[in-house]
Protein backbone atom coordinates (compact mmCIF):
# COMPACT_ATOMS: atom_id res chain seq x y z
CA UNK A 1 0.00 0.00 0.00
CA UNK A 2 3.15 2.50 0.91
CA UNK A 3 4.40 1.70 -2.49
CA UNK A 4 1.38 2.53 -4.58
CA UNK A 5 1.01 5.49 -1.97
CA UNK A 6 4.54 6.62 -2.99
CA UNK A 7 3.96 5.66 -6.98
CA UNK A 8 0.71 7.62 -6.93
CA UNK A 9 2.24 11.25 -5.24
CA UNK A 10 5.59 10.80 -8.06
CA UNK A 11 2.57 10.46 -10.12
CA UNK A 12 0.50 13.28 -9.26
CA UNK A 13 3.71 15.39 -8.67
CA UNK A 14 4.82 14.40 -12.61
CA UNK A 15 1.68 15.64 -13.50
CA UNK A 16 2.08 18.89 -11.61
CA UNK A 17 5.24 19.26 -13.26
CA UNK A 18 3.84 18.60 -16.47
CA UNK A 19 1.09 21.39 -15.87
CA UNK A 20 4.33 23.99 -15.02
CA UNK A 21 5.42 23.28 -18.46
CA UNK A 22 1.50 23.23 -20.24
CA UNK A 23 1.60 26.53 -21.80
CA UNK A 24 2.69 25.29 -25.43
CA UNK A 25 0.61 24.46 -28.26
CA UNK A 26 -0.83 21.10 -28.26
CA UNK A 27 -2.37 19.00 -31.06
CA UNK A 28 -5.97 19.63 -32.22
CA UNK A 29 -6.10 22.70 -29.72
CA UNK A 30 -8.90 24.70 -30.23
CA UNK A 31 -8.88 26.61 -27.11
CA UNK A 32 -6.47 29.22 -25.49
CA UNK A 33 -3.30 28.94 -23.62
CA UNK A 34 -3.43 28.01 -19.69
CA UNK A 35 -2.79 31.65 -19.01
CA UNK A 36 0.36 32.61 -16.76
CA UNK A 37 -0.47 36.32 -16.43
CA UNK A 38 -2.98 39.24 -15.47
CA UNK A 39 -3.11 39.87 -19.15
CA UNK A 40 -3.94 36.60 -20.16
CA UNK A 41 -6.48 35.90 -17.61
CA UNK A 42 -8.08 38.86 -19.09
CA UNK A 43 -7.75 38.34 -22.75
CA UNK A 44 -9.40 34.38 -21.89
CA UNK A 45 -12.00 36.23 -19.83
CA UNK A 46 -12.89 38.65 -22.58
CA UNK A 47 -12.45 35.73 -25.52
CA UNK A 48 -15.60 33.77 -23.50
CA UNK A 49 -17.47 37.15 -22.82
CA UNK A 50 -17.90 37.51 -26.65
CA UNK A 51 -19.30 34.32 -27.06
CA UNK A 52 -22.38 35.34 -25.12
CA UNK A 53 -23.07 37.99 -28.08
CA UNK A 54 -21.44 35.56 -30.93
CA UNK A 55 -23.20 32.92 -30.80
CA UNK A 56 -26.72 33.98 -30.25
CA UNK A 57 -26.06 36.53 -32.84
CA UNK A 58 -24.74 33.74 -35.37
CA UNK A 59 -27.77 31.38 -34.38
CA UNK A 60 -30.67 34.46 -35.15
CA UNK A 61 -28.75 35.11 -38.24
CA UNK A 62 -29.00 31.31 -39.19
CA UNK A 63 -32.60 31.16 -38.18
CA UNK A 64 -33.48 34.35 -40.77
CA UNK A 65 -31.90 33.27 -43.21
CA UNK A 66 -33.63 29.70 -43.31
CA UNK A 67 -37.02 31.42 -43.10
CA UNK A 68 -36.34 33.71 -45.21
CA UNK A 69 -35.46 30.83 -47.56
CA UNK A 70 -38.32 28.63 -46.94
CA UNK A 71 -41.31 30.94 -46.08
CA UNK A 72 -40.44 33.57 -48.71
CA UNK A 73 -39.58 31.14 -51.50
CA UNK A 74 -41.41 31.70 -54.69
CA UNK A 75 -43.12 28.38 -54.55
CA UNK A 76 -44.43 29.60 -51.09
CA UNK A 77 -44.80 33.05 -52.21
CA UNK A 78 -45.95 33.48 -55.79
CA UNK A 79 -46.43 37.66 -55.04
CA UNK A 80 -43.80 38.87 -53.47
CA UNK A 81 -44.09 42.16 -50.97
CA UNK A 82 -43.62 45.27 -52.25
CA UNK A 83 -43.09 47.07 -48.57
CA UNK A 84 -39.87 49.48 -49.14
CA UNK A 85 -39.39 50.85 -45.43
CA UNK A 86 -40.49 49.40 -41.81
CA UNK A 87 -39.50 52.26 -39.79
CA UNK A 88 -39.91 49.97 -36.29
CA UNK A 89 -37.03 47.27 -38.06
CA UNK A 90 -34.67 49.65 -39.25
CA UNK A 91 -34.93 51.48 -35.41
CA UNK A 92 -34.12 48.10 -34.17
CA UNK A 93 -31.19 46.96 -36.74
CA UNK A 94 -29.67 50.44 -35.97
CA UNK A 95 -30.51 50.50 -32.19
CA UNK A 96 -29.47 46.91 -31.55
CA UNK A 97 -26.24 46.51 -33.34
CA UNK A 98 -25.38 49.98 -31.26
CA UNK A 99 -25.99 48.69 -28.03
CA UNK A 100 -24.11 45.65 -28.65
CA UNK A 101 -21.06 47.03 -29.78
CA UNK A 102 -21.07 49.29 -26.93
CA UNK A 103 -20.90 46.26 -24.55
CA UNK A 104 -18.19 44.91 -26.66
CA UNK A 105 -16.25 48.22 -27.16
CA UNK A 106 -15.79 49.30 -23.13
CA UNK A 107 -14.72 46.03 -21.93
CA UNK A 108 -11.74 45.79 -25.20
CA UNK A 109 -10.96 49.33 -24.22
CA UNK A 110 -10.29 48.33 -20.66
CA UNK A 111 -8.16 45.23 -21.61
CA UNK A 112 -5.94 47.34 -24.47
CA UNK A 113 -5.38 49.85 -21.64
CA UNK A 114 -4.10 47.21 -19.39
CA UNK A 115 -1.97 46.01 -22.14
CA UNK A 116 0.31 49.26 -22.58
CA UNK A 117 -0.35 50.56 -19.00
CA UNK A 118 2.12 47.81 -16.55
CA UNK A 119 0.75 50.07 -13.62
CA UNK A 120 4.69 49.88 -12.05
CA UNK A 121 8.23 50.69 -13.12
CA UNK A 122 9.31 47.39 -15.12
CA UNK A 123 11.94 45.67 -13.32
CA UNK A 124 13.53 44.55 -15.43
CA UNK A 125 14.45 45.19 -19.58
CA UNK A 126 15.55 43.17 -22.32
CA UNK A 127 15.76 43.93 -25.69
CA UNK A 128 14.43 40.74 -28.31
CA UNK A 129 16.16 40.82 -31.82
CA UNK A 130 14.73 38.97 -34.74
CA UNK A 131 17.29 37.55 -36.78
CA UNK A 132 16.50 35.12 -39.85
CA UNK A 133 16.04 32.73 -38.30
CA UNK A 134 16.63 32.90 -34.24
CA UNK A 135 16.45 35.58 -31.70
CA UNK A 136 19.28 37.74 -29.72
CA UNK A 137 17.98 38.75 -26.12
CA UNK A 138 20.39 41.42 -24.58
CA UNK A 139 19.64 42.12 -20.52
CA UNK A 140 19.55 45.69 -19.81
CA UNK A 141 21.19 47.09 -16.30
CA UNK A 142 24.10 47.01 -14.74
CA UNK A 143 25.59 43.49 -15.55
CA UNK A 144 24.25 43.44 -19.41
CA UNK A 145 24.00 39.95 -20.47
CA UNK A 146 23.92 38.97 -24.57
CA UNK A 147 22.86 35.95 -26.02
CA UNK A 148 21.40 33.90 -28.89
CA UNK A 149 18.17 31.82 -28.54
CA UNK A 150 18.31 29.26 -31.37
CA UNK A 151 15.69 26.37 -31.71
CA UNK A 152 17.58 22.91 -30.74
CA UNK A 153 18.66 19.96 -32.66
CA UNK A 154 17.59 16.74 -31.96
CA UNK A 155 21.00 15.15 -32.07
CA UNK A 156 21.84 18.11 -29.63
CA UNK A 157 19.15 17.31 -26.82
CA UNK A 158 20.87 14.91 -24.79
CA UNK A 159 24.20 17.50 -24.50
CA UNK A 160 21.79 19.95 -23.33
CA UNK A 161 19.91 17.77 -20.87
CA UNK A 162 16.51 18.32 -23.03
CA UNK A 163 15.54 14.81 -24.19
CA UNK A 164 11.81 14.94 -22.03
CA UNK A 165 10.07 15.58 -25.29
CA UNK A 166 6.66 16.93 -23.06
CA UNK A 167 8.55 19.50 -21.23
CA UNK A 168 10.80 20.18 -24.55
CA UNK A 169 8.72 19.44 -27.92
CA UNK A 170 9.93 19.36 -30.96
CA UNK A 171 10.72 22.18 -32.93
CA UNK A 172 9.98 24.85 -29.96
CA UNK A 173 12.66 23.76 -27.94
CA UNK A 174 15.49 26.41 -27.77
CA UNK A 175 19.08 26.02 -26.69
CA UNK A 176 19.03 29.30 -24.45
CA UNK A 177 15.98 30.63 -23.11
CA UNK A 178 14.58 33.76 -22.08
CA UNK A 179 14.82 33.62 -18.38
CA UNK A 180 12.82 35.77 -15.51
CA UNK A 181 12.00 35.67 -12.27
CA UNK A 182 8.12 35.53 -11.20
CA UNK A 183 6.00 37.93 -9.98
CA UNK A 184 8.12 40.19 -11.38
CA UNK A 185 7.26 43.10 -14.28
CA UNK A 186 9.66 42.66 -17.10
CA UNK A 187 9.87 45.39 -20.13
CA UNK A 188 10.54 43.48 -23.16
CA UNK A 189 11.79 46.19 -26.34
CA UNK A 190 10.96 43.73 -29.62
CA UNK A 191 13.21 44.88 -32.56
CA UNK A 192 14.75 43.11 -35.97
CA UNK A 193 18.42 43.08 -37.65
CA UNK A 194 16.37 41.98 -41.16
CA UNK A 195 13.25 41.55 -41.84
CA UNK A 196 9.77 41.82 -40.20
CA UNK A 197 9.81 39.13 -37.73
CA UNK A 198 7.01 38.76 -34.59
CA UNK A 199 7.26 38.35 -31.30
CA UNK A 200 4.33 35.70 -29.21
CA UNK A 201 4.09 34.59 -26.36
CA UNK A 202 0.40 33.17 -25.94
CA UNK A 203 0.35 31.99 -22.26
CA UNK A 204 1.60 35.83 -21.80
CA UNK A 205 -0.77 37.52 -24.06
CA UNK A 206 2.09 39.66 -25.64
CA UNK A 207 2.69 39.88 -29.24
CA UNK A 208 3.88 42.49 -31.40
CA UNK A 209 6.04 43.07 -34.63
CA UNK A 210 9.41 43.12 -34.70
CA UNK A 211 10.26 45.83 -37.30
CA UNK A 212 13.91 46.79 -38.44
CA UNK A 213 14.69 50.22 -37.70
CA UNK A 214 12.19 50.64 -34.81
CA UNK A 215 11.87 49.79 -31.10
CA UNK A 216 8.43 47.89 -30.25
CA UNK A 217 7.83 47.56 -26.45
CA UNK A 218 5.67 44.91 -24.58
CA UNK A 219 5.53 44.18 -21.16
CA UNK A 220 4.53 40.43 -18.93
CA UNK A 221 4.64 39.83 -15.38
CA UNK A 222 4.35 35.82 -15.27
CA UNK A 223 2.80 34.76 -11.86
CA UNK A 224 3.76 31.09 -12.58
CA UNK A 225 7.14 29.69 -12.53
CA UNK A 226 7.37 26.87 -16.03
CA UNK A 227 8.46 26.70 -19.28
CA UNK A 228 6.63 28.83 -22.20
CA UNK A 229 6.53 28.52 -25.60
CA UNK A 230 6.08 30.99 -28.61
CA UNK A 231 7.07 31.58 -32.04
CA UNK A 232 7.78 34.27 -34.45
CA UNK A 233 4.43 34.95 -35.61
CA UNK A 234 5.16 36.96 -39.06
CA UNK A 235 6.01 35.52 -42.29
CA UNK A 236 10.00 36.44 -42.33
CA UNK A 237 11.53 33.76 -44.69
CA UNK A 238 11.93 29.71 -45.68
CA UNK A 239 12.70 29.34 -41.84
CA UNK A 240 9.72 30.87 -40.39
CA UNK A 241 8.75 27.65 -38.80
CA UNK A 242 11.83 27.15 -36.96
CA UNK A 243 12.17 30.03 -35.14
CA UNK A 244 10.52 29.57 -31.71
CA UNK A 245 10.71 31.58 -28.70
CA UNK A 246 11.21 29.83 -25.07
CA UNK A 247 10.57 31.93 -21.74
CA UNK A 248 12.14 30.21 -18.94
CA UNK A 249 9.85 31.50 -15.19
CA UNK A 250 11.81 30.87 -12.25
CA UNK A 251 12.32 32.25 -8.88
CA UNK A 252 14.08 35.12 -7.56
CA UNK A 253 16.40 33.56 -5.66
CA UNK A 254 17.55 31.02 -9.08
CA UNK A 255 17.42 33.74 -11.36
CA UNK A 256 19.97 35.77 -9.60
CA UNK A 257 22.03 32.88 -9.53
CA UNK A 258 21.44 31.99 -12.69
CA UNK A 259 22.58 36.27 -13.92
CA UNK A 260 25.32 35.58 -12.18
CA UNK A 261 27.18 32.65 -13.07
CA UNK A 262 25.88 33.33 -17.19
CA UNK A 263 28.13 36.12 -17.02
CA UNK A 264 31.28 33.76 -17.09
CA UNK A 265 29.36 30.65 -18.62
CA UNK A 266 25.57 30.77 -20.28
CA UNK A 267 25.61 27.21 -21.13
CA UNK A 268 26.78 26.10 -17.08
CA UNK A 269 24.43 28.85 -16.11
CA UNK A 270 21.64 26.58 -17.75
CA UNK A 271 22.26 23.68 -16.45
CA UNK A 272 22.78 24.93 -12.94
CA UNK A 273 18.85 26.01 -13.58
CA UNK A 274 17.55 22.95 -14.76
CA UNK A 275 19.44 21.01 -11.86
CA UNK A 276 18.17 23.54 -9.08
CA UNK A 277 14.53 22.91 -10.88
CA UNK A 278 14.78 18.95 -10.73
CA UNK A 279 16.21 19.16 -7.12
CA UNK A 280 13.15 21.32 -6.81
CA UNK A 281 10.47 18.65 -8.28
CA UNK A 282 12.70 15.59 -6.10
CA UNK A 283 12.29 17.37 -2.83
CA UNK A 284 8.77 17.53 -3.34
CA UNK A 285 8.06 13.88 -4.33
CA UNK A 286 10.17 13.41 -0.92
CA UNK A 287 8.00 15.12 0.72
CA UNK A 288 4.74 13.22 -0.33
Amino acid sequence: MKKFLASLAVLMLALGASAAFAAQPEPWQITLQPAATGIMEEIRWFEQYTLWFIVPITLLVMFLLAWVIIRFRASANPNPSRTSHNTLIEVIWTVGPVVILLFLAIPSFQLLTAQYDPGEEPALTIKATGVQWYWDYEYQGDTPLTFSSIMLKDEDRAAAGKEDRAAYPRLLTVDNEMVVPVNTTVRVLVTASDVIHAFAMPAFGVKTDAVPGRLNEIWFKAQKEGMYYGQCSELCGKDHAFMPIGIRVVAQEQYDAWMTSAQNDLGAANRALMASIRNETNVAAAGE
